[in-house]
């Protein structure tokens, strides 16, 4: 069973909430746990961060009780490597487009049987070889490390079944790109991202898969009417701006007042 089956198994029949990390921002992770937030997504597709900074937030955030997970940029063996080596819960591909793409995923993330991930037995994810049995650390992390492929464009939806009935690959559903792929770039509240997104929440589920989104908060409340398990909520960019405009527009607001 992967980590984020486990973390959904102890839910009470509502989603999972995260943060995002768009750049290195530990304290931002702390704040986040302390506030509840119950997952960390560790941003490499679009922002700066490196796999030792993404290794170190992997740490601080499972210290605080969160699922970690890992965007990375592609499903190139370096990439999906590394960031195995970073300990997480679940690697998350985007812009995975064919069953192709999930499979070379799964190839370079698991050991063998399963796949053909390098052998390296001093790695975070293997509690750096201390106490363990390596070949038996390695199975148990096979079953363990929950890798998810987004669905976040025309293409993939399309090919939603043969990319759900991917062996050992949950779903991630791209709300953003989904509307720019559907010529509604921005509005991921349109009819239209609605149905494709639903069609493709439907089709995970139909094959056992768990759902992940990020969403914006006027969107909740329809990907929650969909069980999805896991819910992305911000990010450190975002909840920066949104704090900080919210001051602004009280200090403005105080100062018209006084003026007048």
């Amino acid at each position: 069973m992967n980590r984020l089956l486990k973390a959904t198994k102890a839910q009470t029949g509502s989603p999972i909430l995260g943060a995002a990390a768009y750049s290195y921002d530990p304290i931002f992770i702390e704040v986040a746990a302390r506030m509840g937030y119950r997952a960390a997504w560790i941003e490499m597709e679009h922002g700066f961060i490196t796999f030792a900074e993404a290794a170190d937030l992997c740490r601080i955030a499972s210290g605080l009780g969160m699922v970690t997970m890992v965007r990375i940029p592609d499903a190139r063996r370096e990439n999906v490597l590394k960031a195995a080596e970073c300990g997480p819960d679940i690697i998350d591909l985007p812009m995975a487009n064919s069953a192709k793409d999930l499979e070379q995923l799964v190839r370079f993330a698991k050991f063998r049987p399963l796949g053909e991930r390098g052998f390296f037995s001093v790695s975070r994810a293997l509690e750096y070889g201390i106490d363990v049995n390596i070949s038996d650390a390695q199975q148990q992390l096979n079953g363990e490390l929950c890798l998810m492929a987004q669905i976040e464009t025309v293409e993939a939806l399309e090919k939603a079944e043969e990319i759900c009935s991917v062996p050992g690959v949950d779903i991630f559903i791209g709300p953003a790109d989904l509307s720019a792929s559907l010529d509604v770039p921005g509005q991921t509240g349109h009819s239209k991202v609605y149905a494709a997104a639903g069609k493709a929440i439907r089709i995970a589920k139909s094959h056992g898969k768990l759902v992940a989104v990020g969403s914006a908060p006027e969107d909740f409340e329809f990907y929650v009417s969909q069980g999805v398990d896991l819910l992305f909520c911000t990010n450190n960019i975002a909840a920066m701006k949104i704090g900080a405009q919210t001051v602004m527009k009280r200090a403005l607001a105080a100062m018209e007042k006084v003026v007048t």
